[in-house]
């Protein structure tokens, strides 16, 4: 899986003179049964390989544990807070820029790092947060999933897809009777587990290679719209 970090030199980056940065931002969390710990980190890293192949940017290996606080309790879950994200990521762009590339896309894999949001909020058109619920939705409705992205939060037919597509060996069996779809009206209080036994929450047994490669292939082609935004096109 070593395509799922950079592998260019320097000089390699000296001649690419990428004025833009896409960092991948994952997490350590549990994805039920069927789907590994490092689940996030994978498909962050998966997409920012993507958008790297078909964009002359800088690609940054992934940050692999984030927040991931709702998902307490399950083995092998790690965490760090939010103001550490914080810090990680400002002091990244801080380098960045010393090296004179000015911009930073964070690639975000994990719907608990909030606080992504406010630090691209603060960067004042520096940097930009992909995908945005926008991009998710247009990739949601090109693939034909049918599960609602409210309803499939987590394991499901979107996640499982992409694995299936990308990188199948890591799908375990059990995917197809794992269903498990419920309200989570108070999920920050309380944690995932007030609303599933297993950690799943979405349909992964709808899951499959053909919606995945498409979920990729649309949300690769929606990047050019964040380039646009960042005045790099």
């Amino acid at each position: 899986m070593t395509d799922l970090f950079p592998l260019a030199t320097t000089v390699d980056e000296q001649e690419r003179r990428a004025s833009v940065a896409v960092l991948p931002i994952g997490s350590f969390e549990q994805h039920g049964a069927h789907l590994p710990l490092v689940t996030d980190t994978v498909i962050a890293a998966t997409l920012a390989k993507a958008l790297a192949d078909a964009h002359p940017v800088l690609h940054l290996p992934p940050l692999t544990i984030s927040c991931s606080h709702e998902h307490a309790g399950w083995a092998g879950t790690v965490s760090i807070s939010a103001r550490t994200l914080h810090a990680v990521v400002t002091d990244i762009a801080a380098s960045l820029r010393a090296s004179g590339v000015d911009r930073l896309v964070l690639v975000n894999g994990h719907g608990g790092n909030y606080v992504l949001s406010n630090v691209v909020q603060e960067a004042a058109g520096t940097m930009a947060l992909f995908p945005g619920v926008a991009d998710w939705q247009a990739a949601h409705t090109a693939a034909g999933l049918r599960t609602s992205l409210d309803d499939d939060m987590h394991a499901g037919e979107l996640e499982t897809s992409i694995l299936l597509h990308a990188h199948p060996h890591l799908v375990r069996p059990g995917h197809e009777t794992a269903d498990h779809v419920a309200d989570r009206d108070h999920l920050l209080t309380l944690g995932l587990r007030a609303y599933t036994e297993s950690g799943v929450l979405g349909r992964p047994s709808l899951a499959s290679a053909a919606k995945g490669h498409v979920v990729l292939d649309t949300l690769v082609q929606r990047f050019s719209g964040v380039l646009e935004v960042l005045g790099l096109s």
